[in-house]
């Protein structure tokens, strides 16, 4: 617990310090800007809600946010080789991967959670803000345990998250229906509708399979990370 706790502390410290983070602070104020501006244009919310939240909150800022901290909560430690510290101790890739991956999820909760809740208080009500930062939350654990497996997978995370956000996410959810059935940021929208209980957010998924589907990734996910990393201690690189 002690090594988690300094692990987590390192993790959190090297992120916040280095200067792709601030890249992160325009996003929360560009979703709550638009609620803003759709707000004081005084037309109703039903016309304009579910285009800023969807497309504005779980298409845009939770995804880019997710994928900056997720590959680089360990992806940036494996590329310049400082990692090499961390797996030269007699610590479990285990612990480190998911200590390393706590902060990320924290960090990204942080992130998110808290301006999609904001934007629903402006948009509606409380009610709506506990949904979509509920569902923000989920939309986390999804995204970040996928970025940062990919980041022990690959030397190119941030290009692969990129083409899965938006060739995947992006355009063959919106082609091919059945894509959805697969798409985090549909599985995010589901339990955002689903707690909200509104109908200012639309959902094509059931909660329960988006809870379900989100379980099973983040156990895949995370397994896949430690398993990679495992290999990476013995022969010094992912693949």
């Amino acid at each position: 617990m002690a090594v988690a706790g300094v692990i987590a502390r390192i993790t959190t410290r090297g992120l916040l310090g280095r200067r792709r983070f601030f890249l992160l602070l325009p996003l929360p104020l560009l979703l709550i800007g638009a609620t803003l501006i759709g707000r004081a244009s005084g037309v109703s919310p039903d016309r304009w809600a579910d285009p800023v939240l969807t497309q504005v909150g779980f298409a845009v800022v939770l995804p880019l946010i997710a994928m900056i901290v997720g590959t680089g909560v360990l992806g940036s430690e494996l590329e310049d080789g400082s990692a090499v510290t961390i797996l030269t101790t007699p610590v479990s890739r285990g612990t480190i991967v998911l200590t390393k991956l706590a902060v990320a999820i924290g960090i990204t909760t942080l992130a998110t959670a808290v301006p999609m809740f904001i934007a629903g208080v402006i948009v509606d009500s409380a009610r709506l803000g506990v949904g979509l930062a509920v569902g923000a939350f989920v939309g986390t654990v999804a995204y970040s345990t996928l970025f940062v497996a990919l980041s022990v997978v690959s030397r190119r995370p941030v290009l692969i998250a990129l083409g899965y956000l938006v060739i995947w996410e992006g355009t063959l959810v919106s082609i091919l229906s059945g894509v959805r059935w697969l798409s985090i940021r549909q599985f995010a929208v589901a339990v955002g509708d689903r707690v909200a209980s509104t109908d200012l957010v639309t959902a094509n998924l059931s909660a329960l399979y988006a809870v379900l589907a989100t379980a099973v990734l983040a156990v895949a996910a995370t397994t896949l990370a430690i398993d990679r990393l495992s290999a990476y201690s013995v022969r010094g690189e992912t693949g």
